[in-house]
């Protein structure tokens, strides 16, 4: 019987330290404020659309995940888009593996705020870390109800998001809507991917035009490059 115990808890210290062992990701959402970055956190978190309180912004939520196989312990971090916040954000970039940038489909400024403000941020704190380009409220952007509410609303189409997608370098551009859940996990899939799978640049190695120089020294051996060189030969063909 005792050794059935000391088995058991050998099997969860071992779960445990196995369980510490994954890599860490730490995932930052980014965007302004309103687009629904904390709503699709907490909808990822607990599979739900919150409808009674909606806080400003997500406490910081830690767990295990498996993506394509692989099991890492995923971070997530939430941050105040508004300008009170410009100071402080940066705070939260530090150690960062991957940005999640939200804009709302429903919201051109939004959008436009990508280029103009978030993607400057991002570059001068964090360079170099991947991001992963979001459109929120996608359950809003065919609404009829919605749309007849607010006349002057033009929503954000798919290939206006990829055209920024291309124009920001991000990896992904992914549409979803925290109300429905539509894509929701693929968002913080596709952020775990590209940090435990990054894309491969490939990069064309362009061969340099060889001259008849260059290929006259590779045929010749050093003796010979020595005396041609005393009798000035090798000007002949190198010029």
């Amino acid at each position: 019987m005792g050794s059935k115990i000391k088995l058991r808890a050998v099997r969860i210290i071992a779960k445990k330290m196995a369980s510490s062992a994954f890599r860490f990701i730490k995932c930052v959402t980014v965007g302004d404020g309103a687009v629904g970055k904390t709503c699709m956190l907490i909808c990822y978190t607990s599979n739900k659309f919150p409808t009674d309180y909606i806080p400003t912004v997500f406490d910081n939520f830690s767990a295990n995940v498996v993506v394509d196989g692989t099991t890492v312990n995923l971070g997530l971090w939430d941050t105040a888009g508004q300008e009170d916040y410009n100071r402080l954000r940066p705070l939260s970039y530090r150690g960062a593996d991957v940005f999640v940038l939200a804009f709302s489909l429903v919201s051109r400024a939004s959008y436009e705020n990508v280029l103009k403000k978030w993607i400057p941020e991002l570059q001068h704190f964090a360079p170099g870390v991947p991001v992963v380009l979001v459109g929120t409220k996608l359950d809003l952007r065919e609404d009829k109800y919605f749309l007849s509410d607010h006349p002057g609303i033009i929503p954000v189409t798919t290939a206006q998001g990829e055209e920024l997608r291309k124009q920001i370098g991000a990896a992904y551009y992914i549409e979803c809507s925290s109300k429905t859940q539509q894509n929701v996990k693929a968002v913080f899939d596709a952020a775990t991917k590209i940090v435990i799978r990054p894309p491969q640049k490939q990069k064309e190695k362009k061969k340099k035009p060889q001259h008849g120089c260059s290929l006259l020294l590779k045929s010749l051996d050093l003796g010979t490059i020595i005396i041609m060189k005393r009798q000035r030969l090798l000007a002949t063909f190198c010029v």
